[in-house]
């Protein structure tokens, strides 16, 4: 299927992407593991073209776990001189663009230079309308649950709130993303089949799709091969067969929810 033709299929409104195989693309040709991050780089710029293309409202690349602190010293520092100098780099683009940059995760584990080149490019890009690009970084979803429950706890310690009357919509309204549609589609290149800690809650009801493509070679291609599969999917939320295809027959629009 070509990038053209999925103009004409259902499309997600938020897709959410692990990008896993930058380290073994770079062992497959002999060089570093560090070549293989830089290399996903421009897959990431890619990517992001592609779903502001397509008109894709949002797209989360997961780009550093909180888990990843654990990877070689030098691997870690070159990630994250690439991530400075990416930013510094591609956030006046992205703003031409009208891509808004919003980073979700804990970033006060990130040099005090690296935070604030953050601050800059999320200014910079916040009245931007055409994509959110949310990139996660030192993000993990069990990080993500614990900091809104200790939020709603704060509340309950000050009296503003009861235990009881917290609901599922307040728990989601203090966890990263609140605002944005849910993510209805996740790919994850590289061949693994899990989730790894990623946006916990807000997968609850996406679809999964599983790629072999090593990041680095995940291009606009691959990127509609995977949207063609979301396309063709029924989505049923808990619902029959039947009464999916009553829901659909009475609605003018079908949107990726």
């Amino acid at each position: 299927m070509s990038t053209e033709e999925v103009t004409q299929i259902r499309m997600p409104r938020h897709v959410a992407i692990i990008m896993d195989g930058n380290g073994r693309w770079a062992e497959q040709r002999g060089k570093r593991r560090t070549a293989g991050h830089k290399a996903g780089a421009e897959a990431v710029r890619k990517a992001v073209t592609f779903a502001r293309q397509k008109g894709i409202e949002s797209l989360t690349l997961f780009a550093f776990s909180s888990e990843n602190w654990q990877r070689p010293e030098q691997e870690v520092s070159v990630l994250m001189e690439l991530f400075f100098s990416v930013l510094q780099r591609e956030v006046k683009k992205l703003h031409k663009h009208d891509v808004k940059f919003c980073i979700i995760g804990e970033i006060s584990a990130f040099s005090p230079r690296l935070q604030e080149r953050i601050k800059i490019a999320e200014e910079l890009t916040a009245n931007n309308r055409s994509l959110t690009l949310n990139i996660a970084a030192n993000y993990g979803g069990r990080w993500d649950l614990t900091q809104a429950a200790q939020r709603l706890a704060k509340r309950c310690e000050s009296g503003d709130l009861k235990a009881a009357d917290i609901t599922e919509n307040m728990l989601a309204e203090q966890l990263c993303l609140a605002g944005q549609p849910t993510p209805d589609l996740l790919i994850r290149t590289g061949g693994e089949q899990r989730i790894s800690n990623f946006l916990l809650w807000q997968l609850a009801y996406a679809e999964l799709y599983f790629s072999k493509v090593l990041w680095p070679d995940f291009d606009e291609q691959e990127f509609a091969v995977a949207i063609a599969d979301f396309s063709c999917r029924e989505r049923r939320f808990g619902m029959t067969s039947a009464q999916l295809q009553q829901a659909i027959l009475a609605t003018d629009v079908t949107t990726g929810d």
